[in-house]
C-alpha cells in the first residue's frame, strides 16, 4: 500500500523594511499538506535527473488534487530538509 507523507510549504514573504528602507524578506510557512506521494528523483540515467539549468532532482513530489496553490519561487520541506521547487508545477 502506497502512504503519503507531510510536507510543509514555505514561501519568501516581505516582514518589513530595514533602516534604509529596503525591503526585508523571511521564509514564512504557509502550512503543511498531508497525504504528498514523495518519489526519488530519477536514477536510471545520471545525466537524467540533472535539468539543463544544472539543477538537481531529489524527490518528485505527487501533489494532492485538491491543493490548488502555486508552488512557484516556494520552497518545500520534504523529510526535514528544505527543497526548492523547480519551475511552476501544473495541476493536472
Amino acid at each position: 500500500m502506497i502512504t503519503g507523507e507531510t510536507v510543509e510549504v514555505v514561501s519568501r514573504q516581505k516582514v518589513g523594511t530595514d533602516a534604509l528602507n529596503s525591503p526585508v524578506f523571511e521564509w514564512v510557512s504557509e502550512g503543511e499538506v498531508e497525504d504528498v506521494l514523495v518519489a526519488p528523483g530519477s536514477t536510471s540515467d545520471a545525466e537524467g535527473s540533472i535539468r539543463p539549468d544544472g539543477v538537481e532532482v531529489i524527490f518528485s513530489l505527487h501533489w494532492p488534487k485538491l491543493d490548488a496553490r502555486s508552488l512557484k519561487g516556494k520552497r518545500v520541506k520534504v523529510r526535514g530538509e528544505s527543497f526548492a521547487v523547480i519551475g511552476d508545477p501544473r495541476t493536472f
